[in-house]
């Protein structure tokens, strides 16, 4: 953090030196502007045959002498602004690390498969953002032949999301509803909201669609009994439809948040019925990995400078708890409190008579060390 600060700082002074060289330029270069147009409205208007007097040629010889001092003046302003942004590079270059081979693992994408299942990641990243001529650009490139039925779901999960970016609910409705047994399963509301959305869209033209919101309020029927606030609500507002819902005290309902929230509601939801994770495991892992490169970089400075650096690379773990967040935390990690290591497949967490949890490991050890006893 205190890097951050130092290049702030130093980005600071360069935009107000910047912000102040600019505003002398542009005042020098609006007053010759000026000069110049005045000079040649005074020429224009005499006759072609008079010749210039003494004293207009001595103020023009002045004026190309100020111009060219001026000229110099600015050149040295900007000579001084170069050499500032080059000081803010050397700022940069001083407070953050731009070589991280210290802490890269040797061979972690080496071979035909690792590479393959990189592309993959890259290119299904490319697929959840939408930007569909770049993953398949990437597709015939990486040569991965990807089939369309493993593309198809981000195409439909991407046309919907862009029709409900654009305030329309049909494509979104007609999904939920050929996925409501799966939805209801999983308690989801997105059908009651889209529903919700649609009869506020039409309450916010008024009386004049009257006979469709009661009409539509009927088909809200169903989700009354789970919904019940946000159903009082909704009715609530036809109390005001001849007045102008959005001059009343449930202007709210029109605020542009709902739009945002069924966005991120359907995401989640489509991405479970998918069984695809919400969030790019692509930028889950480059986000994780941006926190954790600090912390790692001063360790890898301290075991060097112990000597100590073998530790690190003969173990498949990092040699300490880095902590990311709770926004990453996917699930729990057991490390035994004898061994000091992470449970895992050929060494899960065992619990013993006394309801103590050690690992599997650990557990060997103390039986092989009681029976030689």
């Amino acid at each position: 953090m205190d890097s951050c600060y130092a290049v702030d700082k130093e980005l600071e002074k360069l935009c107000d030196k910047y912000k102040s060289a600019n505003e002398r330029m542009q005042q020098s270069l609006d007053d010759f502007i000026s000069s110049v147009q005045a000079y040649n409205n005074e020429i224009n208007q005499k006759p072609l045959d008079e010749t210039v007097s003494e004293a207009v040629k001595t103020t023009i010889t002045d004026f190309i002498e100020r111009a060219k001092a001026t000229n110099i003046s600015v050149g040295n302003a900007h000579k001084d602004l170069h050499g500032s942004v080059s000081k803010l590079g050397k700022t940069i270059d001083r407070n953050f690390t731009t070589d991280f081979s210290a802490v890269i693992t040797e061979g972690a994408f080496d071979g035909e498969w690792k590479q393959r299942l990189l592309n993959e990641v890259i290119c299904e990243h490319f697929l959840r953002q939408g930007m569909l001529d770049i993953a398949e650009s990437l597709n015939e490139d990486a040569r991965l032949q990807l089939p369309h039925v493993r593309k198809e779901p981000f195409l439909e999960l991407h046309r919907i999301l862009e029709s409900l970016r654009q305030h329309i609910l049909d494509p979104a409705l007609q999904w939920a509803e050929q996925n409501r047994e799966e939805l209801n399963r999983r308690k989801s509301p997105l059908e009651f909201k889209l529903h919700r959305l649609r009869f506020i869209e039409l309450i916010r033209c008024g009386a004049i669609k009257q006979k469709e919101v009661l009409d539509y309020a009927r088909k809200l029927a169903p989700f009354a009994e789970e919904h019940t606030k946000d159903m009082q609500l909704l009715m609530g507002s036809l109390l005001y439809l001849h007045e102008g819902v959005q001059n009343s005290t449930y202007s709210f309902l029109f605020e542009e948040s709902s739009w945002a929230e069924i966005c991120d509601i359907f995401t989640r939801d489509a991405c479970g019925l998918l069984g695809l994770s919400v969030e790019s495991p692509l930028s889950v892992g480059i986000n994780a990995g941006c926190k954790a490169l600090p912390p790692l970089l001063s360790i890898r400075q301290v075991m060097q400078s112990r000597q100590v650096a073998g530790v690190w690379s003969s173990k498949e773990e990092l040699p300490v708890e880095i902590e990311l967040g709770q926004e990453y935390r996917y699930h729990s990690i057991f490390a035994c409190p004898i061994l000091r290591q992470q449970s895992s497949e050929q060494n899960p967490p065992m619990r013993l008579m006394c309801g103590h949890v050690i690992s599997k490991d650990a557990l060997h050890k103390l039986v092989v060390g009681n029976s030689n006893r």
